[in-house]
């Protein structure tokens, strides 16, 4: 479904029973849409959930106006969505800048909030992140599908996972051959976002609501020290760790993450 919010066109898919009690939200990493939680939303939908998957502007399936975005547009945006769809209650599970924008709802939106899982984020970045996208974004600029998903490919997959499956990681290299043009485009604007825009460490002591973090191990983009920080500044949160993992924990290791997600809202 499309709806328009603040002028944009805002893709999202709401399953599950309309007499659910809970909702769960599911945020997308920046390169990511509303498919990619495809492990995790059959099985909370299965387990009785309402599951609200949507688009950021900017992504593949919603509206791309030029950018840079601020997080705090992306949140409005959700929470608009929310009203609309009249949930005012939620559980937010976010991966990467999904995460990011989860912890920018959590600050700007805590009535909402019933827990919050973020997975491979950050509250800030270094110079080392700035080069890893600075890298993607120059990659995106070129808008050739292939070069693009190779040449970020090292930096999101752990080295087991980019070995055991290579022949299914060309299959997505192929595929996203067949995205439109502006998919790019968007891609740039997000990046630029997140460049410009990521600085909430000072803010995370207002988020009340438990929070669980979840690290791939072996994580290069967004690696230990920065969950390590957030952790220290937030009260009611959990961290855990996934060995032998990269940044993409809910592909790579799916099976641990949602037994990690359900066990942490179903106690919230």
């Amino acid at each position: 479904m499309i709806v328009n919010i603040n002028g944009n066109d805002i893709f999202y898919e709401l399953r599950g029973s309309e007499n659910a009690k809970e909702t769960v939200a599911f945020f997308n990493g920046v390169m990511a849409s509303a498919n990619s939680w495809g492990y995790q939303a059959a099985l909370f939908e299965k387990m009785g959930y309402r599951v609200l998957l949507h688009d950021f502007k900017g992504q593949l399936k919603s509206g791309k106006p030029k950018g840079p975005y601020s997080f705090k547009e992306h949140a409005q945006e959700a929470k608009i969505l929310m009203d609309k769809l009249g949930i005012n209650k939620v559980h937010i599970v976010g991966t990467s800048y999904g995460g990011e924008v989860a912890l920018r709802f959590a600050i700007d939106y805590p009535e909402y909030i019933k827990s919050v899982s973020v997975i491979d984020s950050v509250s800030e970045i270094d110079d080392k992140i700035r080069y890893f996208i600075d890298g993607w974004k120059r990659a995106a600029e070129e808008k050739d599908a292939k070069k693009f998903f190779f040449g970020m490919m090292p930096t999101i997959y752990g080295n087991s996972f980019i070995e055991k499956n290579m022949n299914m990681l060309s299959k997505r290299a192929e595929d996203m051959e067949k995205f439109p043009k502006d998919y790019f485009e968007g891609q740039i604007y997000l990046y630029e976002t997140f460049l410009n825009d990521l600085n909430l460490t000072k803010e995370l002591h207002k988020i009340k609501s438990p929070v669980l973090f979840i690290l791939g191990e072996e994580d290069i983009l967004k690696p230990r020290k920065f969950v390590e920080k957030m952790v220290a500044e937030i009260p009611e949160s959990e961290f855990i760790v996934i060995p032998d993992c990269g940044h993409v924990a809910i592909f790579e290791k799916y099976d641990t993450v949602n037994s990690m997600l359900l066990g942490f809202i179903m106690k919230n």
